[in-house]
């Protein structure tokens, strides 16, 4: 356990510690411990500007669009994979869904622009041909959340629904056998075997999954924003890069980046709670 320990205390823990930026006025030639302190001016500045609540908005919409699709679509993958009986076919449609997850996320961002161009783009190309208007996908800020969250669950689906398929290869065998005698149907035993099987590993991703709402994939946001998309596309971690980094503001950055924390840590200590008086099942 020592290296994972020595990964966690040097990266993770010790870092923790400059955190203290958020309530100064950081200056990089007096150093963190040598800057004037600022109390929460950061923080101020950030519930008083006008964008705070788009932002706020933006960032929590996206989140849970991505949790309310991309969550139940790998269980439903893998109760689909297990009841495959055709092993060429499972292991066929196994990887053609595990691979996407390798593509990093510069050439998806790619993909997804050459395949919604309007004018080169083989979906508007598909349109064309049925005699339909071509749609600037990435130009409606309307269409920029269901753009982001099916392409990511196009890339994810398949990687996330291992973790369920080992769940699943750990239910009792015994359990299906009785089931056959008893005369119960494939989606009997989906209902009564399976889900229950599956519902302490679906527990605790859900709870992880909140536990990061306001910590929304920064990378493919910000290289699918264009200034058409704007008005739903930026989300704190975007606009903490534009703002606070871009123009060397840390203390500001770091303000923002703290409140993000905060705000995640109370979400996954409730829900954990939540779940855990519900099933029973928790992370502590």
């Amino acid at each position: 356990m020592i290296p994972a320990v020595l990964y966690f205390l040097i990266f993770k823990y010790i870092p923790m510690v400059n955190a203290v930026i958020a309530f100064k006025d950081y200056s990089v030639v007096k150093g963190i411990w040598h800057s004037p302190w600022a109390g929460f001016k950061h923080f101020n500045l950030f519930f008083n500007n006008p964008q705070f609540w788009v932002l706020m908005k933006n960032t929590l919409f996206l989140s849970l669009y991505q949790i309310a699709i991309g969550f139940p679509v790998p269980i439903l993958l893998a109760l689909a994979l297990n009841e495959v009986r055709n092993g060429i076919f499972k292991r066929a449609v196994q990887l053609v869904t595990y691979a996407p997850y390798f593509i990093s996320t510069v050439v998806m961002v790619s993909m997804i622009m050459l395949l919604l161009s309007p004018r080169l783009g083989v979906i508007n190309i598909i349109l064309q041909s049925f005699g339909l208007e071509t749609i600037n996908f990435l130009g409606i800020p309307s269409m920029f959340r269901s753009v982001y969250v099916w392409s990511d669950v196009w890339q994810g689906a398949g990687y996330s629904a291992v973790i369920y398929l080992a769940a699943l290869a750990g239910v009792d065998p015994s359990l299906y056998e009785a089931a056959k005698v008893d005369g119960a149907s494939r989606f009997q035993k989906i209902i009564h075997i399976d889900i229950p099987g599956i519902m302490p590993t679906a527990v605790i991703i859900l709870i992880l999954s909140v536990g990061n709402i306001m910590s929304v994939g920064f990378e493919k946001i910000y290289l699918l924003q264009n200034p058409l998309n704007l008005e739903t596309a930026e989300i704190i971690a975007t606009y903490v890069y534009k703002i606070g980094l871009l123009n060397a503001n840390f203390s500001f950055a770091t303000a923002v980046g703290l409140f993000n924390s905060v705000v995640n840590l109370i979400l996954l200590l409730l829900v954990n709670a939540i779940a855990k008086r519900i099933s029973s099942t928790s992370l502590w």
